[in-house]
């Protein structure tokens, strides 16, 4: 499921139109329009906006599609739960691979973790 999708999901639950959805979370209709239609992607501000409106929608699920029983799924001595800065292994996909990531916390804060 991709990031639109779960915001079509989050509005088909709660019974809402485009419309209706933006007056729920504070943005201009036009805004919920362009992410829905693909032309914009939503920002850092529209997110956390959704996340306040709807605390049982979970940050990593609306960003990642990541659920709790799949971060628990991951094993201590994983990769996944290591320290990115000390120890970066390359996530590729197709003939990519990632440059920087991007960390949102729950206390609006960010953090960058960029491979050298």
């Amino acid at each position: 499921m991709e990031l639109i999708d779960r915001f079509k999901y989050l509005m088909k639950l709660n019974n809402l139109t485009a419309s209706a959805f933006a007056d729920e979370i504070g943005v201009q209709r036009s805004s919920v329009s362009h992410i829905l239609s693909g032309r914009n992607k939503p920002s850092l501000e529209f997110i956390q906006k959704v996340v306040t409106r709807f605390p049982k929608v979970s940050a990593d699920w609306l960003i990642a599609g990541v659920t709790n029983t799949e971060k628990e799924a991951i094993p201590n001595d994983s990769p996944a739960k290591e320290d990115k800065k000390t120890s970066p292994s390359p996530i590729i996909s197709g003939d990519k691979q990632v440059k920087k990531i991007v960390v949102f916390y729950t206390d609006n804060t960010f953090e960058e973790i960029i491979k050298q």
